[in-house]
């Protein structure tokens, strides 16, 4: 069994909303890019509520749109050994270190689950540690999580919306509503 590491945190100070994937697959590997397999659906979906064509984009871009928009990216897994790219076949995990991670994050309001793995590594990782934060679980973005198709897992991550957006994006929102 491949031993397989995590890439870094895309995050900044502003990030508000943080998206946790479990460990980058054979395919991101290669590329050393996130969700690089031409089948996931995650650039398309993050694209959709962000209202960017992610998918068109060069990968730095990508990073970039994300940032801009107050979204941030990481996996729950800092290593691991694994055959493929399938959660299944994750063995003798270690978890990154959630908890130092979004208390350096001043603006973060909510962390969102991509799949059912990072959901139960992450929350077991974070314990009683992001009580202030909204907890999102997503179906998973992998074309192996075929249970779903694309515009059911989009109505879930439009959930990431109400915390993603440009900065002065939610002084318009909250005037908006008083007019």
């Amino acid at each position: 069994m491949s031993f397989k590491r995590c890439f870094p945190p895309v995050v900044d100070a502003h990030t508000r909303v943080l998206i946790l994937g479990s460990l980058p697959g054979e395919a991101s590997l290669a590329h050393q890019q996130y969700y690089a397999h031409k089948q996931n659906k995650f650039w398309a979906l993050v694209g959709d509520v962000i209202g960017a064509d992610l998918v068109a984009m060069e990968y730095d871009a990508r990073l970039h749109a994300l940032r801009a928009n107050r979204v941030g990216l990481w996996d729950v897994v800092a290593e691991a050994r694994r055959e493929g790219s399938l959660d299944a076949a994750i063995r003798d995990h270690a978890g990154n270190d959630l908890v130092t991670l979004i208390k350096s994050l001043p603006a973060l309001e909510a962390i969102a689950f991509n799949g059912g793995t990072a959901a139960r590594i992450g929350e077991r990782i974070l314990g009683a540690h992001a009580p202030r934060l909204a907890i999102l679980h997503l179906p998973s973005s992998s074309p192996a999580y075929a249970s779903m198709n694309f515009a059911a897992k989009l109505v879930a991550w439009r959930a990431i919306g109400a915390f993603a957006g440009k900065p002065d994006d939610s002084a318009r929102r909250r005037d908006a509503g008083a007019a």
